[in-house]
């Protein structure tokens, strides 16, 4: 347990001599806390305190002048513990990592357009699955059917609770006591160490894998292919790339073996892109891939979508609806706030100009380098301007402290693995101790700052830092320094 930092007990002392829980009670700052928080807590905060202490004496483990184990210098160790507690386990944390849809850090920010949504679905009465006309029980696909299939050209669409899902449901409805056909190079391990062949199995399919991990031909699935084989699946590997002597059959080619022998193509496009960015050129088209005629087109809803999470399936009216009326559609489906958030961002992308500025993941990534350099120099402006930090070595920042540098960001959440994207920091040297050391403080101030070190410095990359974070980036690194 940490102590106070005015708490330096030095001698031996015996459990019996530690204050009292009901003197720890008395003390003003718990007193009060007990008036924010129930009795109970703050008791049994004051009870595991004591109980630490007199566990590290007995076991040798700290040595204590008993005169200074009294209930004011217990007090603080209670008054923590219980604010921690109270804290919520999901906080708020500033991304100055320079990976913009990071998975660790919930990927997408929503736009202001789906908050509202969300904060009106979550507080309020819908009409999630009823129909406002007839009075009928209705379905919450509703709310987004319309627009998916306006927006891509598709027949039918299905959104489920992720693309993991839509890909398993999509498997279980079509495929299931079949063979699915996957080639050897698009088998996939996506986050947390699922694989796609995990997930085959869990459908209820076989897999049949097909051609080497480098170069597959459409010749290897005509040799593979089987009276039980039911589906071809195509899995864009969007987080990584195999480049060089390497080659695979195109959409055009295996939707065409499929249909001649009357199998399923499934296309799992996993990041599913609408905006027309030049980062995303060398992402398939989910339009392309319907007008191919594709059955089925899979893809997230929190990845470059920049929506919340959700599993979307396009494409023709019978396997879509197969996938409907299958009984892991119900396990799999989506919960009322992803149909709030995702509705309003379909909305937003009616007009791909309005996206492209009110979507924060378009923006961020559409962002030129000059604006991310220009914001990260407005974080040393402000650092200087309203710095007050000062140690032996004298004041803080001084020249050379503060850094406008260049550096590479990334799109994250396994998403075009290979495309480096101009940006910039703020390189900030710490005035004493280790970079590491001030990364560590930041990750445990408030809020949270998370920030690569590079070359004894923090680096803070403002690519995915919006401006009205500025102000509390600003104080978290003030506290980290002093």
């Amino acid at each position: 347990m940490t102590q106070p930092d005015d708490q330096s007990p030095s001698t031996r002392a015996v459990p019996r001599d530690l204050a009292p829980v009901d003197e720890v009670l008395r003390v003003p700052e718990v007193h009060e806390l007990a008036e924010r928080f129930p009795r109970e807590v703050v008791t049994a905060a004051a009870r595991a305190v004591l109980g630490r202490l007199r566990a590290e004496i007995l076991d040798g483990e700290r040595e204590i002048d008993a005169s200074q184990v009294t209930a004011e210098s217990v007090a603080p160790w209670v008054v923590a513990l219980v604010e921690r507690s109270a804290r919520p386990s999901l906080r708020r944390v500033v991304n100055a990592l320079g990976v913009v849809g990071h998975t660790n850090l919930g990927r997408s920010l929503l736009p202001d357009e789906c908050v509202r949504a969300v904060a009106s679905a979550a507080a309020f009465y819908s009409d999630l699955e009823i129909d406002l006309e007839s009075g009928e029980r209705g379905s919450r696909q509703v709310h987004v059917h319309d627009a998916l299939c306006d927006l891509t050209g598709a027949e039918d669409a299905l959104v489920v609770n992720n693309n993991a899902g839509a890909v398993l449901l999509a498997l279980a409805a079509t495929a299931r006591d079949g063979e699915v056909m996957v080639s050897r190079g698009q088998l996939v391990e996506i986050g947390d160490g699922f694989r796609i062949p995990d997930i085959l199995r869990e459908s209820g399919a076989t897999l049949v894998e097909v051609g080497t991990t480098n170069r597959t031909y459409l010749r290897d699935f005509e040799h593979a292919w089987t009276e039980r084989t039911r589906a071809v699946l195509r899995v864009h590997t969007s987080n990584y790339r195999i480049v060089g002597f390497a080659t695979e059959p195109s959409l055009d080619e295996l939707l065409a073996l499929a249909h001649e022998r009357e199998a399923v193509m499934i296309d799992d496009l996993g990041s599913g892109a609408f905006a027309e960015l030049d980062l995303f050129a060398e992402e398939p088209s989910i339009r392309s891939s319907l007008e191919a005629g594709a059955d089925i087109v899979t893809f997230s809803g929190d990845k470059l979508l920049g929506g919340p999470q959700a599993g979307i399936a396009l494409g023709r009216a019978a396997t879509i609806d197969a996938m409907r009326r299958h009984p892991l559609a119900r396990a799999l489906r989506i919960d009322k706030l992803g149909i709030a958030a995702l509705d309003a961002l379909l909305r937003l992308y009616i007009d791909p100009g309005v996206a492209l500025r009110r979507v924060p993941t378009l923006a961020m990534l559409r962002a030129s380098a000059d604006e991310v350099a220009a914001r990260a120099a407005r974080l040393g402006e402000l650092l200087l301007e309203r710095s007050a930090v000062t140690d032996a070595t004298g004041e803080w920042p001084a020249e050379g402290d503060l850094e406008v540098v260049s550096t590479v960001a990334r799109a994250g959440a396994g998403s075009l693995p290979v495309t480096d994207i101009e940006s910039a920091a703020l390189a900030v040297r710490p005035p004493h101790g280790e970079a590491g050391e001030l990364a560590d403080r930041l990750r445990h101030g408030e809020p949270p700052v998370l920030a690569r070190v590079q070359d004894r410095r923090v680096l803070l990359d403002m690519r995915a830092v919006r401006d009205e974070e500025l102000d509390d980036l600003v104080e978290a690194v003030i506290q980290a320094v002093a």
